[in-house]
């Protein structure tokens, strides 16, 4: 089993590979062939190279905001679509029409779309977050149908749970990227958690 988080050498990094660890994915040579070759699809080829133009030109430079649009526009992405949270609609709003400014047309579907209750999936009124109330599910497959239906490029996902963004990934006909995820108690900033597992998060975590 690869461990790459519990790396000290990160021979990856360096290209010191006859020093790599013995579990490094950098010693199964014939699979690191095989994947390279995954890369020579036009398709895939496009999205690889102009990744590394946005990540070097940006770096330190660039908000994600900004490497999003440049990143949409290398790959000449005309349709974007945004898969965004209920929570997150003013942001959504704004993000929109920033994508509208530098000239994209922008295609959004919210995470309650359809409107379908939550008793659909089984969820009793206890379960609920606001019991004895209507609850509409979440519906991530939904957003990527709609989405699919306007023949996006490009999906943009802004704020989707935990869960609700594998539907998504899953069903989404076009390449996905994250403006930002859900974390309700951090600000949507998950890795503060990270940053805090060793303090005021030990006991927590």
């Amino acid at each position: 089993m690869d461990t790459c988080a519990f790396c000290q050498k990160h021979s990856c990094r360096t290209g010191d590979l006859e020093n790599a660890p013995q579990n490094c994915p950098c010693r199964e040579t014939n699979e690191i062939e095989n994947i390279k070759k995954k890369y020579q699809d036009p398709e895939i080829a496009k999205l690889a190279y102009n990744s590394a133009l946005v990540e070097s030109e940006g770096y330190c430079k660039k908000t994600r905001l900004e490497e999003i649009i440049d990143f949409a526009q290398r790959c000449q992405f005309h349709r974007l679509g945004i898969a965004f949270c209920i929570g997150l609609s003013k942001e959504a709003q704004i993000f929109c029409s920033i994508l509208k400014n530098h000239g994209f047309e922008v295609f959004s579907v919210i995470c309650k779309n359809g409107s379908v209750p939550k008793e659909f999936l089984g969820i009793q009124d206890s379960q609920k977050n606001r019991p004895g109330t209507y609850e509409p599910m979440c519906n991530p497959i939904g957003q990527a149908v709609f989405l699919n239906k306007s023949k996006t490029e490009l999906n943009i996902m802004l704020g989707l749970c935990v869960g609700h963004d594998s539907l998504f990934i899953k069903y989404s006909d076009a390449p996905i990227t994250v403006f930002a995820v859900k974390d309700r108690i951090l600000a949507h900033n998950p890795l503060g958690a990270v940053y805090l597992s060793d303090s005021y998060y030990k006991n927590k975590l």
